[in-house]
């Protein structure tokens, strides 16, 4: 394994993938970022780091937190392939997909962007990992709003299990994907197409929603 390979190179900085004491582990690097992105970019790792620590009973499912001095976020590096490269379809896949959701709402973070299949990896005995936690939300409480954005973590899950594996679908869960909350009809009504506009013409990310180039 290179000492040093590069990830991700934009305008918030690059992720890299290091060799430490004989371990890979993901650093992302705040120092080549934009000027103009620097705060932004600082903000989106600290949301990061505050999530992971929240999660770190969570070993080997999702990263756990090496470091993060507010230029450096360092994180332990997981071993899957992306989902849209391993294409899980046995519903087992998905069922503990929507454990582990929960595992991560009962520690207190919703994901927030769990629509995106590169954030979702297939480990080598075919179990569900989660990565990228840059738009987590880790509060102090879980009040409604949280669990208002935990149940759209839940229903993208179920979008990738529909996808995937819709037979293996249960009556309840076809429900809910065709009730989506308020939260996400007005995400697809105002914030999305804004969004799609910044990421594809200012950051030139192009496929998936930006998401083609994430990293483990």
């Amino acid at each position: 394994m290179p000492l040093k390979l590069l990830l991700k190179q934009d305008v918030f900085g690059t992720v890299s993938r290091e060799n430490r004491d004989g371990r890979p582990i993901v650093v992302r690097d705040l120092d080549p970022a934009r000027w103009w992105a620097r705060p932004l970019a600082r903000f989106l790792a600290g949301r990061e780091a505050k999530a992971l620590r929240r999660l770190d009973g969570l070993s080997g499912r999702v990263p756990q937190l090496l470091s993060w001095d507010g230029r450096r976020l360092e994180r332990t590096w997981l071993d899957g392939r992306p989902m849209q490269q391993a294409r899980p379809r046995h519903h087992d896949y998905y069922s503990e997909a929507l454990k582990l959701v929960r595992r991560i709402h009962a520690a207190g973070v919703v994901h927030n962007d769990l629509a995106k299949e590169p954030n979702w990896l297939v480990d080598p005995d075919g179990r569900p990992l989660v990565v990228d936690f840059q738009l987590a939300w880790a509060p102090r409480r879980r009040t409604r709003l949280f669990r208002l954005f935990g149940r759209e973590d839940l229903r993208h899950a179920l979008k990738h299990r529909r996808y995937y594996a819709a037979e293996s679908l249960s009556a309840r869960q076809r429900e809910i994907l065709a009730n989506p909350g308020w939260i996400s009809r007005s995400w697809r009504a105002t914030v999305k197409p804004v969004y799609l506009w910044i990421t594809r013409r200012v950051l030139g990310w192009s496929d998936r929603e930006g998401a083609g180039d994430r990293q483990h």
